[in-house]
């Protein structure tokens, strides 16, 4: 039986991208609209925060830090000092889009995927790749990229677009195009809710927050749900393991984005941290520092 405690005190606006870093017992997430980041200890405490110039999309550990998407490109911060550097913006300029979800693979390179912003028909975003300076398209006809998550093993990619209502499953390499080998997981729609932030445990079980829905639910690698977790808080919005044993499930969630999801609710916007749960999670990938010389990732 799951046991679910909320997480510290702090209340995110647009909380995402949690990753749980063993190398010093943090875990790291963002506040989207206000622009900040945020390292916390096992048992709640914020311990640090930092000031983005924009919105945030994601985060991924890194040799020097983080490795950040902020809203159109790829930028180093420097969590030992604040220092923040620009690696590449590749959507410089324009406005119809913005970098979301995001996750390194387990060879350590960020990935990030853009969602529509504002106004805009059609489906302008992409899914990028990070390769060492570089940001390398590998997908693209997205309205909001989401569930980006790795099996164990690194060889199928998980993404989703949350106005499409579908989680994919792609065969994935450390070289090359993956795009036509997309296929469908689950359609999330029939069971109430677009898919929001995602991660894997050890079993390749992939934990999803239904954001519509209020739940975390975890679904095969063949695209079964066979477990649903009631959310306490409004609008659960992305799950990632952590703590000492990678056995806690910390959840973010979403008060008031500005746009479609706000929240009366006392508690809208914490964290969650749950326990006692069959499966445990696997650490996430630690990203070479892109900026220094010969910087490269293993395959």
């Amino acid at each position: 039986m799951a046991d679910i405690a909320l997480y510290g005190t702090h209340r995110n606006k647009l909380g995402e991208s949690p990753v749980w870093d063993l190398r010093t017992d943090r875990l790291y997430w963002i506040d989207s609209v206000s622009k900040q980041i945020f390292a916390g200890d096992e048992q709640g405490s914020v311990l640090q925060s930092w000031d983005a110039p924009t919105t945030v999309g994601s985060v991924a550990l890194c040799d020097d830090g983080l490795l950040v998407a902020l809203q159109d490109g790829f930028f180093l911060l420097e969590t030992a000092n604040g220092a923040l550097h620009e690696i590449c913006r590749p959507e410089r300029g324009n406005e119809k889009v913005r970098f979301n979800d995001g996750k390194a693979d387990r060879q350590g390179r960020f990935l990030s995927g853009t969602m529509r912003h504002g106004d805009v028909e059609g489906s302008p975003g992409k899914l990028y790749r990070l390769e060492r300076r570089e940001a390398v398209e590998i997908d693209s006809g997205i309205m909001l990229a989401n569930s980006l998550c790795f099996s164990p093993d690194g060889s199928v990619m998980y993404f989703a677009d949350s106005l499409q209502g579908c989680i994919w499953a792609y065969d994935y390499t450390a070289d090359g195009p993956i795009a036509a080998t997309r296929r469908t997981l689950i359609e999330t729609a029939p069971h109430g809710s677009a898919p929001d932030g995602a991660t894997v445990d050890a079993e390749g079980f992939l934990w999803v927050a239904f954001v519509q829905s209020d739940e975390i639910v975890r679904i095969s690698p063949e695209g079964m749900i066979v477990e649903k977790i009631a959310s306490p808080v409004p609008y659960p919005s992305c799950p990632a393991f952590g703590g000492e044993a990678m056995n806690t499930l910390f959840v973010t969630s979403l008060w008031d984005t500005g746009g479609m999801f706000r929240t009366d609710h006392k508690d809208g916007g914490r964290m969650l941290a749950i326990t006692g749960l069959a499966c445990g999670g696997i650490p996430e990938a630690v990203c070479p520092n892109p900026l220094q010389e010969g910087t490269h990732n293993e395959s």
